[in-house]
Protein backbone atom coordinates (compact mmCIF):
# COMPACT_ATOMS: atom_id res chain seq x y z
CA UNK A 1 0.00 0.00 0.00
CA UNK A 2 1.35 3.47 -0.93
CA UNK A 3 2.03 6.06 1.59
CA UNK A 4 0.61 8.99 -0.54
CA UNK A 5 1.59 11.15 2.43
CA UNK A 6 5.06 10.43 2.13
CA UNK A 7 5.09 10.47 -1.90
CA UNK A 8 3.55 13.88 -1.45
CA UNK A 9 6.29 15.12 1.19
CA UNK A 10 8.98 14.16 -0.95
CA UNK A 11 7.14 15.62 -4.37
CA UNK A 12 7.07 19.10 -2.15
CA UNK A 13 10.98 18.39 -1.75
CA UNK A 14 11.89 17.86 -4.90
CA UNK A 15 10.80 21.37 -5.92
CA UNK A 16 11.94 23.02 -2.73
CA UNK A 17 15.83 21.51 -3.68
CA UNK A 18 17.90 24.41 -3.99
CA UNK A 19 21.02 22.07 -4.92
CA UNK A 20 20.71 20.94 -8.91
CA UNK A 21 22.23 17.43 -8.72
CA UNK A 22 20.21 16.79 -5.76
CA UNK A 23 17.30 17.92 -7.10
CA UNK A 24 18.02 15.81 -10.35
CA UNK A 25 18.97 12.42 -8.02
CA UNK A 26 15.68 13.32 -6.31
CA UNK A 27 13.93 13.87 -9.77
CA UNK A 28 15.00 10.40 -10.72
CA UNK A 29 14.40 8.67 -8.22
CA UNK A 30 10.68 9.83 -7.56
CA UNK A 31 9.55 10.25 -11.07
CA UNK A 32 9.08 7.83 -13.83
CA UNK A 33 11.38 8.03 -16.63
CA UNK A 34 8.31 9.47 -18.59
CA UNK A 35 6.94 11.66 -16.29
CA UNK A 36 4.03 13.99 -17.83
CA UNK A 37 3.89 16.80 -15.54
CA UNK A 38 1.57 20.25 -17.03
CA UNK A 39 0.10 23.05 -15.33
CA UNK A 40 -1.52 26.76 -16.43
CA UNK A 41 1.94 27.93 -17.13
CA UNK A 42 4.13 25.01 -18.40
CA UNK A 43 4.47 21.44 -19.15
CA UNK A 44 7.32 19.33 -19.24
CA UNK A 45 7.94 15.49 -20.34
CA UNK A 46 10.70 13.62 -18.72
CA UNK A 47 12.81 13.99 -15.77
CA UNK A 48 15.42 16.61 -17.54
CA UNK A 49 12.64 18.78 -18.49
CA UNK A 50 10.89 18.18 -15.13
CA UNK A 51 14.42 19.11 -13.32
CA UNK A 52 15.29 22.09 -15.65
CA UNK A 53 11.46 23.27 -15.12
CA UNK A 54 12.02 22.90 -11.37
CA UNK A 55 14.91 25.11 -11.69
CA UNK A 56 13.57 27.97 -12.97
CA UNK A 57 10.62 27.97 -10.98
CA UNK A 58 13.05 28.25 -7.88
CA UNK A 59 15.00 31.15 -10.24
CA UNK A 60 11.48 33.18 -10.49
CA UNK A 61 11.07 32.87 -6.51
CA UNK A 62 13.75 33.45 -4.94
CA UNK A 63 13.48 32.91 -1.54
CA UNK A 64 10.29 30.95 -1.67
CA UNK A 65 9.10 27.65 -0.41
CA UNK A 66 6.43 25.14 -1.23
CA UNK A 67 4.57 23.59 1.45
CA UNK A 68 1.68 21.05 1.99
CA UNK A 69 -1.91 23.01 1.93
CA UNK A 70 -3.99 20.48 3.52
CA UNK A 71 -4.26 16.42 3.73
CA UNK A 72 -4.00 13.94 0.76
CA UNK A 73 -6.60 12.55 -0.94
CA UNK A 74 -5.91 9.57 -2.58
CA UNK A 75 -7.27 6.53 -4.15
CA UNK A 76 -6.02 3.36 -6.42
CA UNK A 77 -2.83 4.91 -8.09
CA UNK A 78 -4.27 8.53 -8.08
CA UNK A 79 -3.44 11.12 -5.60
CA UNK A 80 -4.55 15.16 -5.14
CA UNK A 81 -3.40 17.91 -3.25
CA UNK A 82 -3.14 21.27 -2.04
CA UNK A 83 -0.03 23.11 -2.04
CA UNK A 84 1.20 26.79 -1.34
CA UNK A 85 4.15 28.93 -2.31
CA UNK A 86 5.22 31.29 0.44
CA UNK A 87 8.09 33.21 1.17
CA UNK A 88 8.85 33.46 5.03
CA UNK A 89 5.73 33.78 7.31
CA UNK A 90 3.33 35.57 5.15
CA UNK A 91 1.01 34.82 3.07
CA UNK A 92 0.90 32.37 0.07
CA UNK A 93 1.48 34.42 -3.02
CA UNK A 94 0.53 31.14 -4.99
CA UNK A 95 -1.83 28.61 -4.10
CA UNK A 96 -2.65 25.30 -6.14
CA UNK A 97 -3.27 21.75 -6.11
CA UNK A 98 -1.63 18.97 -8.19
CA UNK A 99 -3.02 15.62 -9.46
CA UNK A 100 -0.49 13.10 -9.32
CA UNK A 101 -0.56 9.50 -10.72
CA UNK A 102 1.58 6.88 -9.81
CA UNK A 103 2.62 3.96 -12.05
CA UNK A 104 3.29 0.04 -10.90
CA UNK A 105 6.95 0.88 -8.29
CA UNK A 106 5.26 4.02 -6.61
CA UNK A 107 6.90 6.50 -8.85
CA UNK A 108 5.00 9.41 -10.20
CA UNK A 109 3.98 9.21 -13.89
CA UNK A 110 2.11 12.45 -14.43
CA UNK A 111 1.32 15.37 -12.47
CA UNK A 112 -2.00 18.26 -13.66
CA UNK A 113 -1.61 20.92 -11.72
CA UNK A 114 -3.87 23.52 -11.04
CA UNK A 115 -3.77 27.06 -10.10
CA UNK A 116 -6.46 28.16 -7.46
CA UNK A 117 -4.49 31.64 -6.33
CA UNK A 118 -1.55 33.76 -8.35
CA UNK A 119 -0.44 37.06 -7.91
CA UNK A 120 -2.10 39.44 -10.03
Amino acid sequence: MTDFNAVMDRYLAVWNEPDATTRRKAVDDLFADGIRYVDPLAAAEGREALTALIGAVQQQFPGHTFASGGPVDAHHDQMRFTWTLTAGAGDPLVIGFDVAELDADGRIRQVLGFIDKAPG
